[in-house]
């Protein structure tokens, strides 16, 4: 079932301008395959489009080009006069827009904030565009496939967390009463994704943000579940075997790094997951 949760607006434009109000001065996070699929629509390797178009490690889009009248900075792949030149490709924040999306209950409810539509004023054009329904605008945007991506990725997320746990928890380490682990925990959340994204380090960053795997057949599930599988393997090959507990304990961190680095991608606010991590660790006997 679909929820809308509209202020002011129960329609929109059928569709969307493809140069604009949305693609100034904005900010949009990316999930690994929604970055992949930026690059594949750009025709060039996923590490090219992240280094040169990506800042925080490659979970966002770098908004630098010319600036619009209202003195906003354009999307790096905006052409003057043109448009948005990966348009096929667009994030889902992209395609949504002026809409949020949030998950309840696993049910997605689309919220517009604000008293007024932005697209009216940046793309006049939009007044003459077919007006329907929240519904028929997301299936004109096509967001389906980029929803199903970024819920996925939610599970990745949670994914790596669970090993963070175990390893806090299975280990035996949490039983030593130990207290840095979660005391890490907690600043992780408040840590910027440029932090993050140094403390986690090249090799694993590559990993997480960079997989080489293929986009263009459109099974995103297929590819995030080879994504999940590598990570997964990963920490297997190098988590597996450790013998002491300050090992143990870095790479506790080093995983629950990893997951909220991705939430922060998946637009998530992860001081809010890590400290909801921190407190069930806490219940299954971790100290802080």
């Amino acid at each position: 079932m679909l929820h809308t949760e509209l202020r002011l607006f129960d329609k929109l434009p059928l569709t969307c301008s493809r140069k604009g109000t949305c693609c100034h001065g904005k900010q949009v996070f990316l999930n690994p395959w929604e970055l992949a699929c930026l690059a594949n629509e750009k025709q060039i390797s996923v590490r090219e489009f992240r280094d040169l178009f990506c800042d925080f490690g490659g979970i966002l889009l770098r908004f630098d080009g010319k600036e619009d009248k209202q003195g906003y900075p354009a999307c790096s792949q905006y052409i003057d006069g043109f448009g948005c030149s990966v348009h096929k490709g667009r994030s889902l924040a992209c395609r949504l827009f002026p809409l949020g999306r949030q998950i309840q209950n696993k049910q997605s409810k689309y919220i517009f904030e604000g008293s007024t539509f932005p697209c009216f004023n940046g793309c006049p054009e939009v007044l003459n565009l077919p007006q329907s329904t929240v519904g028929d605008y997301l299936i004109g945007q096509e967001t389906s496939i980029f929803e199903q991506a970024q819920d996925a990725y939610l599970e990745v997320m949670q994914n790596l967390a669970d090993l963070s746990f175990e390893l806090l928890l299975d280990t035996g380490l949490a039983g030593t009463g130990e207290t840095k682990t979660l005391t890490i925990w907690r600043k992780l959340g408040k840590s910027s994704p440029i932090e993050l994204a140094n403390q986690i380090g090249t090799e694993w960053l590559d990993v997480l943000i960079i997989p080489n795997l293929d986009c263009s057949n459109d099974n995103v599930i297929d590819f995030i579940t080879k994504h999940n599988d590598i990570l997964q393997q990963l920490a297997q090959d190098q988590f597996a075997s450790l013998d002491n507990f300050t090992s143990i304990h870095e790479a506790s961190v080093q995983l629950m790094r990893m997951a909220l680095y991705l939430a922060k991608a998946l637009g998530a606010n992860p001081e809010s997951f890590s400290e909801y991590w921190v407190e069930i660790a806490k219940s299954n006997g971790a100290c802080e």
